[in-house]
């Protein structure tokens, strides 16, 4: 999100799939129309092969799951 405005971005990404854990803010892409969009999200959840996170923390419905990879990657059927 550098490049979207002046200064650095915001947000502090974790981008190493190794070192998940629960809290962690990352960057994470959907599928289908809305490919190629940035969106910023917190894991939830971490396993082995993949994780589950939220784009919402405060909204306890709000729950994806998404691949273990260093942007992770939500189907655009399974956005809430």
């Amino acid at each position: 999100m550098l490049g979207m405005g002046e200064g650095a971005c915001p947000f502090e990404f974790n981008t190493d799939p190794a070192t998940f854990k629960v809290g962690d803010q990352v960057s994470y892409r959907v599928t289908g129309s809305l490919e190629g969009m940035p969106f910023a999200g917190v894991l939830l959840e971490v396993h082995e092969d993949h994780v589950v996170l939220t784009s919402d923390p405060d909204d306890k419905a709000s729950r994806m799951r998404a691949t273990r990879e260093s942007r992770p990657v939500v189907r655009e059927e399974d956005v809430c």
